[in-house]
């Protein structure tokens, strides 16, 4: 049983590659953003110098294409922040790059922590806005769920603090 899960997950996750960029939610620039852009860019956007993956991407490390420093800074240790509760996660859309969370315990865009709280592991992310009541569950991208070590199958639960 937990195979055909696994194979459903990951033919799942193949398709997402395939998908054009009109069709893919939240669609980001497939470059990086430039420090010139910056004022233009609103800050909860810049974390990382992470592009669109690859057409023939298939892989988690393929789709990962955070560079080594970008996981260093994401995972520097931070405390504080208004805790604004635990939440469900799933894998969000791997072709974006990036550390985000979007949920919907917040309402405006901005910085944040995510702890997961089975190996004590952290990682700064972009909080999103997503539509939902509190408790429906949030979505995490590829490159911050691998940070924390979570299962990128998984449903892990996460505590989530603003930083602004």
């Amino acid at each position: 049983m937990k195979r055909i899960f696994a194979l459903a997950a990951l033919a799942g996750l193949t398709g997402c590659a395939a998908m054009p960029d009109w069709m893919t939610p939240g669609a980001r620039p497939t470059a990086p953003v430039d420090a010139a852009d910056a004022s233009e860019t609103p800050a909860a956007e810049i974390t990382s110098t992470a592009v669109r993956p690859p057409p023939g991407a298939r892989t988690a490390e393929e789709f990962d294409t955070t560079s080594e420093a970008d996981k260093v800074a994401a995972a520097a240790p931070a405390t504080g922040g208004r805790d604004l509760g635990l939440t469900i996660a799933s894998l969000g859309a791997p072709g974006e790059p990036g550390f985000w969370l979007k949920t919907p315990l917040v309402n405006a865009p901005g910085p944040g922590r995510v702890v997961y709280p089975a190996n004590g592991k952290s990682v700064k992310v972009d909080l999103i806005p997503l539509d939902g009541a509190p408790g429906a569950g949030s979505r995490m991208s590829l490159a911050a769920l691998r940070v924390l070590e979570a299962p990128l199958t998984g449903l892990p639960e996460l505590r989530v603090f603003a930083l602004n």
